[in-house]
């Protein structure tokens, strides 16, 4: 016996709040519109933004405690993942790589921001004007006396929350479209 969905309420049974469980009918073109919604410029964009405001509430969590939390860089890979899935709408790979290299070089920005304001404090001026007198020498010793195997871990695991959460998350409907797009386009 077959049976077959209907929306007769029986009275032992939850409501249903699923639908009617027949298909949506998508074509190829709602999978084009799925590629072309997408924006690399606006991921980028609000990755860039998401790492200025982050490393100024860093420093500024730093000062206020006088304790430097290195396990925020997961932190910012979370803020990174979401900005370039909520800017970005990205259904390919290009979206996770961008927000994993842009976790580990933020993570390195806000590692130089943090020490930066740190070394500010101990001479009594700004973190800005330490930063301007940054030369190619002080990287060197940053990277020798700063940053350590611990920062980087936490640079690696913010980047793979960063690329896990980068992706738009898809229905079973768009996810589809987008696979019948993707066979249109093999078949061309």
């Amino acid at each position: 016996m077959i049976r077959i969905m209907s929306d007769i309420q029986h009275p032992f049974r939850l409501r249903k709040r699923h639908g009617s469980g027949a298909r949506k009918d998508v074509s190829a073109a709602d999978g084009r519109h799925l590629v072309d919604t997408q924006s690399i410029r606006s991921a980028i964009v609000a990755g860039v933004l998401a790492v200025l405001v982050f490393s100024m509430f860093w420093v500024t969590l730093t000062e206020l405690t006088n304790r430097v939390f290195p396990w925020f860089t997961v932190v910012l890979g979370l803020l990174l993942g979401y900005s370039t899935r909520l800017a970005g709408r990205g259904v390919d790979w290009r979206f996770p790589l961008i927000a994993a290299l842009m976790a580990i070089i933020g993570s390195l920005v806000a590692n130089v921001v943090i020490a930066a304001s740190v070394t500010a404090d101990g001479f009594g001026v700004g973190t800005l004007q330490i930063l301007q007198a940054v030369t190619s020498m002080t990287w060197l010793v940053f990277i020798d006396e700063v940053l350590t195997v611990v920062d980087v871990f936490y640079a690696v695991v913010g980047a793979a929350f960063a690329a896990f959460y980068a992706n738009r998350r898809l229905t079973r409907t768009d996810y589809h479209a987008l696979r019948l797009w993707r066979e249109e386009q093999k078949n061309v």
